[in-house]
């Protein structure tokens, strides 16, 4: 059987550079590594293959025969029982070589995870809810919030052990926090289960914490909420956040701030819009009229012959910018209201106004019947 392109195996073109061609090498070889893949052989013999690619076009004089000669430029040393197989170095090997694995760290900790080591941690993030009303978000608020979070044991001081008492090398991890453990050529490097990270053991642990260091208690707290926040704004609280371990540093808490939809106002960004529907009497003689705000009512004047659908802009009158002192605006869309019923004398005097003004004989507005006269010819 004719064997596979080097070039197609590992995803590259003839023209790939080295960096690409070893970028591509790593990204497959951590797919089909057998242990990754275990009693999967189509995934070992895809390894075995790639890695093969990668040794010859990793290397130049190699690379230029392959493109020369193709696969019949190694024959012969498969037929010499070179390196490896068929003149090949271990697969294995290779990867080793490309990622700098047996137990020097590197990528193999990133992947498998991570590092560890013994001594004081910064405590976890939080994060908090916070509903707020509209009002509330274009004058800022200042609220209390609750909630709960571990602190340092008071009685240990977040060292776990009971006051007293003698602490010594944990005999798992031998004071480094952490333990490795063989899987093939990898090496995982875990936190140690026995001192949680520690590096140390306790003759006896602390008995209000239970060894933990830290304790749940509620704690309180005013947060100043600036104007002009939105839904999703995030305020980060320093130092409010979870216990660290062994003494180390608290976390931070994060409020996310949700504004609760308004009655009247509809928000976009920091403008506000609102509808307001007003008599068609108004809409046709003009007038002036007092409208809501966030801040209080403001005058505003509607011109004789307003229409239904006329939006009239308020500058200044919407949410301010956050942490700035410019304003949005906001809109009113007008809705002219026909009234419902009508007393006689009323629907006398409309009559008389229909014909004085010619409605009765033309109801249509004139702007639609010029644009709708081809259907009526």
């Amino acid at each position: 059987m004719a064997k596979e392109d080097y070039y197609k195996l590992l995803g590259v073109s003839r023209e790939a550079g080295s960096d690409e061609i070893k970028k591509a090498y790593r990204k497959k070889a951590i797919e089909f590594h057998p242990d990754k893949n275990p009693n999967d052989t189509k995934a070992e013999e895809t390894f075995k293959k790639i890695s093969e690619a990668y040794e010859v076009l990793k290397d130049p004089d190699k690379r230029a025969a392959y493109d020369r000669y193709g696969h019949t430029a190694f024959q012969q040393a498969g037929a010499r029982g070179g390196q490896g197989r068929g003149g090949f170095h271990d697969p294995y090997e290779i990867f080793r070589e490309v990622f700098g694995g047996g137990g020097a760290g590197g990528i193999f900790e990133e992947f498998f995870g991570g590092s560890s080591h013994a001594g004081p941690k910064r405590g976890a993030d939080l994060r908090y809810d916070l509903e707020i009303t509209l009002e509330e978000a274009a004058k800022g608020v200042e609220r209390k919030v609750n909630y709960r979070r571990t602190v340092s044991c008071p009685q240990c001081q977040g060292s776990g052990a009971e006051q007293g008492t003698r602490k010594t090398r944990c005999p798992t991890c031998q004071g480094s926090g952490h333990v490795t453990t063989a899987r093939g050529f990898f090496n995982l490097r875990q936190e140690c289960p026995t001192c949680q990270g520690r590096g140390l053991a306790f003759e006896k642990h602390c008995r209000k914490c239970g060894g933990e260091g830290r304790i749940s208690k509620t704690n309180v707290i005013k947060l100043r909420i600036p104007p002009g926040v939105e839904t999703g704004s995030k305020l980060r609280s320093v130092g409010h956040g979870e216990a660290g371990f062994m003494g180390g540093p608290y976390g931070d808490l994060y409020v996310v701030v949700h504004v609760k939809e308004h009655d009247i106002f509809e928000r976009h960004q920091n403008d506000l819009f609102c509808e307001i529907p007003i008599k068609f009497t108004l809409a046709a003689l003009g007038g002036t009229i007092d409208v809501p705000t966030l801040f209080g009512k403001a005058a505003l004047k509607i011109p004789a012959a307003t229409q239904t659908g006329t939006t009239f802009r308020m500058r200044g009158h919407g949410l301010p910018h956050l942490n700035n002192n410019r304003k949005g605006d906001q809109l009113i869309r007008i809705q002219v209201e026909v009234p419902r019923k009508l007393t006689s004398e009323q629907r006398r005097k409309l009559e008389e106004f229909a014909i004085s003004s010619g409605d009765t004989e033309n109801p249509v507005g004139e702007s639609f019947i010029k644009k709708a006269k081809r259907f009526f010819d």
